[in-house]
Parts: C-alpha cells; structure tokens; sequence
C-alpha cells in the first residue's frame, strides 16, 4: 500500500469563514446589478429573478427529499445559482424559463454530480447555455415593452455606433444584470474588500479579452471600440461574477492566471469569428471544462517530490 496516497503536510489551518458566509456575501454583491435591472426594466424584471431563485431554492430542496439527503439550502448556494441565471436573462424572457433554467441548473448540473463543491461547470451558466439552446428565440429577444433592444455589441457587430455612456451607466439592451457597469463594479468591490476573489481571474481574463479584440476586429487599440467591447456583452459580470467561481476555477494561483488566458482567448475568438459577438457564457463553460487539465499542469509539486512549485 506504501506510495498510493500523496497527502498534504501538516499543519492543516481552520478558518471561520464558511460556505454560507461566502454564498451570502455574493448575494450581496449581487444585489446593485439587480436593483438597477429592476430599476432600467420594471417589475417583469423583478418577477423573473424572484421565480428563477425561488425555483432554484425549490429544486434543490425537492432532489434532497427524494434522494433523502441532509438539506442543504441553509449554505445559501441555491440562492446565489438562481440569481446570477435571473441576472442573465432577458427582461422579455416569460417567467417559466427561470423555473426550466433554475430546475436544469440544480438538478442536472450540480446535484446529480454530487452537489456544492462537485459540479464540473457553473450551475447558472449550466442553466443559461441550456436555455439559450433550446430556446434561442426567447434567449436572444432583448425588447422593452415591446420595442426592440439589440445590445450594444449586436450594434457594433452591424457596423454601428455605440454611446459608451449610456453603456457604463446601464441604459442599454441586454439581460437583467449585465447592462450597468457601474452597478456591477460596486459589487466587484464588495467581493474584492471582503476577500472573497482576488483580481488574478477577472483582470487576466478581461486584459486578454481586449488584447485579442484590439489584433484581430480590425480595429486596432481604439480605445472606444475596446472600451465598448469591456462594458458590453455581459464581460463584467462573467469575469468577477462566474469565472471566479471557486468549485470550477483552478486552485492555484499560476493555474488561475492561465485560466483568465483561456477564457478571454475563447470570448475573443467567439466576439470577433462567432456569430452573436457575445461569447462570455460559453467561454466560461468551455473554460470549467479545462480547469482539470489546467490544474494538472500548474499544481504545486507535493511535499517532497521536488520539482517547481507555482504559488
């Protein structure tokens, strides 16, 4: 039996911060990009993000009863899962398409891997991509009481112009929580003050998003074409938000600067090649996928195996 195990060294560190304290400080965080879509899009906004979360809480509760599972809403998770789907929603969107993406992210894409801390990809990016999918019309309309939205990179896609202002301040089409950046980076800080990311994942994803964009749209380094393509599309809420999702982002340090690369290598391939010229959700979905190769190559050498040690 001597070698099968490798084990870590001692001393092995307790900390008071738990599950539910992290789980509740994002829900926090989240909260300026969700009272400023309810603001920008009325109470359809609000009706939606409050059946997706309660459709997640729901779903989550129902597959512990029937598996007969301890209950595990109490971490918070569910929560934080259908608010970050809400958030990802068109206002236009009938509300059933929260409960179908809610049920599908903690059904599918988190409980039947084993739950918190087993998922393989983001449960409420899980659920979008699903959605997005199988209901590409509804997933796609971004229209405000009836009259049409496009976003301000289908604009920009077209060959239009863009107010770079409005764009910042939120008073543009796209889903509930992406349109106000200003909203979004207060809530960054509040994760970023209470220790709960760093800015390895976002700045390195972000920074190479742009870097791609600026070599390859043709465009060159025009700040107002890269300062577009930063506030539009839902690139804030992806990198601060999901990609530093700690259950599907590598563990370390090195691994998580190699993560940000690839993810702002596949947005910047799907922006300016793909079709839509969004491509933060995908992005990261493809990126959770790699994180177990990513992960094999930058971990830190065990105690005493030698070799280089990435912190």
């Amino acid at each position: 039996m001597n070698g099968l195990y490798n084990v870590s060294s001692n001393p092995h560190t307790r900390s008071k911060v738990t599950s539910s304290s992290i789980m509740f400080t994002v829900i926090v965080s989240l909260l300026p990009a969700a009272g400023y879509g309810i603001f920008r899009f009325g109470l359809k906004a609000l009706l939606l993000i409050a059946v997706t979360v309660v459709s997640a809480v729901v779903a989550e509760s129902l597959f512990n009863l029937i598996t007969k599972r301890k209950n595990t809403i109490n971490d918070f998770s569910a929560i934080v899962t259908g608010l970050l789907l809400a958030l990802n929603l068109p206002s236009s969107a009938p509300w059933w398409i929260g409960v179908v993406g809610a049920f599908f992210a903690i059904i599918v894409v988190k409980m039947l891997f084993g739950g918190l801390g087993q998922n393989f990809m983001n449960p409420a990016l899980g659920g979008r991509c699903f959605l997005v999918i199988s209901f590409a019309k509804i997933m796609t309309d971004f229209s405000v009481d009836g009259i049409a939205s496009p976003t301000p990179l289908q604009v920009l896609r077209s060959g239009g112009e863009v107010d770079i202002i409005p764009m910042i301040l939120g008073n543009t089409g796209g889903t509930i929580g992406e349109t106000s950046v200003v909203a979004l980076v207060i809530g960054a800080a509040i994760l970023v003050i209470f220790g709960v990311i760093d800015l390895i994942i976002p700045a390195t994803y972000i920074i190479t998003t742009l870097l791609f964009i600026a070599i390859f749209a043709g465009k060159g380094f025009d700040p107002y074409f890269l300062l577009a393509h930063f506030a539009g599309g839902g690139l804030v809420l992806g990198a601060f938000f999901m990609a530093t999702d700690y259950v599907t982002r590598p563990i370390s340090k090195f691994g998580q600067f190699v993560y940000g690369i690839v993810l702002g290598l596949l947005t910047g391939v799907f922006r300016v090649f793909g079709p839509s010229g969004e491509g933060v959700s995908f992005s990261i979905i493809l990126g959770n996928l790699l994180v177990p190769l990513i992960d094999r190559v930058t971990a830190p050498a065990y105690f005493g195996k030698g070799g280089k040690r990435y912190e």
